[in-house]
């Protein structure tokens, strides 16, 4: 399987896996100029902006590993301009990965790291 079909597969899955431990999908590939952020989730008064990285192994590492400091700091822009947007300052949020791992065994395994980053 592919990158991109991984990718997007990944994408529908990590959906249906925060709606079932609790969140409301508001967004799903939120674009703006300043980039794209897979899903805009929210649980309460908390909106998450969540970065979701599907591999098929280990073999070069943890799948939240490839959020480096540069596809962070796009992530923060883009939320922020969602945030002005949407007219949520009052809200709290926070920066997660979702990672999956998507052997091709089928057995899917789903780990989200909140607070993976910081805005600042």
């Amino acid at each position: 399987m592919n990158n991109k079909i991984l990718g997007n597969k990944g994408e529908q899955v990590a959906a249906q896996y925060l709606e079932n431990h609790g969140y409301f999908i508001r967004e799903k590939n939120y674009r703006a100029q300043t980039g794209e952020i897979d899903i805009i989730a929210s649980k309460g008064n908390l909106i998450s902006f969540v970065e979701v990285k599907t591999r098929g192994s280990l073999r070069y590492g943890a799948p939240a590993e490839a959020v480096n400091y540069y596809k962070q700091q796009k992530i923060v822009r883009t939320a922020q301009s969602y945030i002005r947007y949407k007219g949520l300052q009052d809200y709290s949020y926070r920066f997660d990965v979702l990672e999956i791992l998507a052997p091709k065994s089928g057995n899917m395994s789903f780990r989200l790291i909140e607070n993976a980053f910081e805005a600042g």
